[in-house]
């Protein structure tokens, strides 16, 4: 196993009270967080262009499939690479918080997806850009927030 180049902080479950150190390890965070959401985002656009475009299935419907589907992909993810040896709580509430935090997203996926095709009039192949990144962000901040957050050491 190789070990990682010095500059870039493991996933590790204390960082020194300095907010440099804090500032670096959630720019880490965010960059392989992204990447994980990146392969999840892949399974919820193609699901959902696979169902709403292939299989004449609701885009709203199409939607919410193809989001839940790469809730899992992210929740796999982030618990093996992403936010590695950071867990705060037992696995099954664990699953449970990040889970509710789903659903949290997977209503505003719903809201904006409803908003850019109803009122916008976009594609929903376009919709789906947009409120990708907005949801990115929220579950980011939530899930390290309230799931996965460092320990601060003195």
């Amino acid at each position: 196993m190789s070990a990682a180049p010095a500059s870039v902080p493991p996933a590790a479950t204390a960082v020194a009270p300095g907010w440099g150190a804090r500032l670096q390890l959630m720019a880490f965070d965010l960059v392989r967080y992204g990447l994980a959401s990146a392969a999840a985002l892949a399974v919820d656009y193609g699901l959902l262009l696979l169902l709403s475009k292939g299989f004449g299935v609701s885009y709203l419907t199409a939607a919410g499939a193809g989001f839940l589907a790469g809730m899992a992909v992210a929740y796999g993810l982030s618990i093996a690479v992403v936010f590695k040896g950071r867990r705060s709580v037992r696995p099954s509430l664990e699953l449970a918080s990040f889970v509710a935090i789903g659903v949290a997203g997977l209503a505003l996926n719903q809201f904006l997806i409803w908003l850019f095709v109803s009122h916008f009039n976009l594609d929903v192949a376009i919709a789906k850009a947009p409120t990708a990144g907005f949801v990115f962000l929220f579950n980011f901040l939530a899930r390290r927030a309230l799931l996965f957050a460092p320990k601060i050491v003195a």
